[in-house]
């Protein structure tokens, strides 16, 4: 399936079940939000779960574009992105997870054809505060799914407060062959779908008490998705990043995790821009300046003449489109043409303040701090760009 095959099956499947579509938010929070950006399908519901009436009623679907900089060190493997499509589904203080089990495993089932003999589930087995999810268990068991107990690993919140509750993951084998072990010891297991009984609040000081309004908060990642559906081994292999692998990978030299890690920080620059973000030296805008200067780093590791200016429109566009942004391309280029020349004008000056450092010995964790404080050279930078040339 295409992607946007996928998510029309996703949304109508919902849709019959009478869930509403809400409305998707921009990446950048608003003022009263302490996170700076949207990191998941629920967290613009966050009020919702937490009890307050949604205007379009108590079951939800939707696909909301996120970004988390919790996985930048990880991007460049073959399934994590910085910012991604996540299809969600909420019960608020309708259904519970049993039905919400049994609806996702019909619509992998029938609506997206992955064989019931692929798919391994995970449950939380209980903590010192909460007993074992029985309900998910005996929802899987029944449908003849097997599952994993977890701890941590099958407990989900949006943060160290606020909303949380047990998880139920949906993981798809992607090895070759028939599946063994279980997602715990076998990394062909994916990941693809996550079902959490939004049951509770946690508080400052760890405890927590029970939501006025128990729901149902599902996500899954339309990149990995698509991946399973295509029988591919990365993420990077579908449509909405082909064209970045593409038109990279064509112009310069570059495969493997230096090529997926570039086409993921522009693809995400592009999206941060077209929510109205532009580089800077705090907040967003560092988040931004970090993913495009991270981006040519790799580039210039081996040659520091290329310039992000080679690339063709056709990327560009097709992130706005896929990412339903309405960004001028022309604008979208100019603002990363611009930090291209401002980063280029910072590794001119910190060149010979790294050269001096350099003729004395090898840096040491106080010399990676002072250029960091003082000069604003992040350490991949001092061990990249400007590292010492043979």
């Amino acid at each position: 399936m295409e992607p946007d095959q996928i998510v029309r099956t996703f949304v109508e499947h919902y849709r019959r079940r009478d869930h509403r579509y809400a409305p998707e938010s921009s990446l950048v929070r608003p003022p009263d939000d302490p996170v700076l950006f949207t990191t998941s399908g629920m967290h613009p519901l966050t009020p919702y779960l937490a009890g307050r009436p949604h205007p379009s009623g108590r079951r939800l679907v939707n696909v909301q574009r996120c970004l988390r900089t919790t996985d930048l060190d990880e991007v460049g493997d073959r399934t994590h992105l910085t910012v991604f499509d996540m299809l969600g589904s909420w019960s608020l203080g309708d259904y519970d997870i049993a039905e919400s089990l049994n609806w996702g495993y019909e619509l992998l089932r029938d609506g997206f054809g992955v064989g019931p003999g692929r798919l391994h589930a995970t449950v939380f087995g209980g903590d010192d505060q909460v007993g074992p999810d029985e309900t998910a268990w005996r929802t899987w068991t029944a449908l003849g799914v097997p599952v994993e107990l977890n701890r941590e690993e099958n407990w989900w919140s949006n943060g160290p407060t606020g909303p949380c509750g047990p998880d139920s993951e949906i993981f798809v084998w992607t090895g070759e062959g028939p599946p063994t072990g279980t997602p715990g010891t076998d990394g062909r297991w994916l990941e693809v779908w996550n079902h959490v009984r939004m049951r509770y609040h946690r508080h400052d000081d760890g405890r927590l008490t029970p939501l006025p309004q128990p729901g149902i908060d599902t996500g899954m990642g339309l990149e990995r998705l698509e991946m399973v559906l295509r029988g591919g081994r990365s993420v990077f292999e579908g449509e909405g990043l082909a064209s970045w692998v593409d038109d990279v990978g064509g112009l310069w030299p570059l495969d493997g995790t230096p090529l997926r890690r570039v086409c993921d920080h522009l693809r995400s620059a592009v999206v941060v821009i077209g929510d109205g973000v532009r580089p800077s030296n705090t907040g967003r805008g560092y988040v931004l300046r970090r993913l495009v200067r991270r981006a040519l780093t790799e580039l210039w590791r081996d040659d520091p003449a290329r310039s992000l200016s080679a690339l063709p429109d056709e990327p560009y566009a097709d992130t706005v489109r896929r990412f339903r942004q309405h960004s001028d391309v022309d604008v979208l280029r100019r603002t990363i043409a611009d930090e291209e020349h401002r980063f280029r004008g910072l590794l001119r000056r910190g060149r010979p303040v790294v050269d001096r450092l350099r003729s004395r010995g090898p840096l040491t964790g106080e010399d990676y701090r002072w250029l960091h404080d003082t000069h604003g050279l992040p350490r991949d930078l001092v061990d990249g760009p400007l590292a010492e040339r043979g």
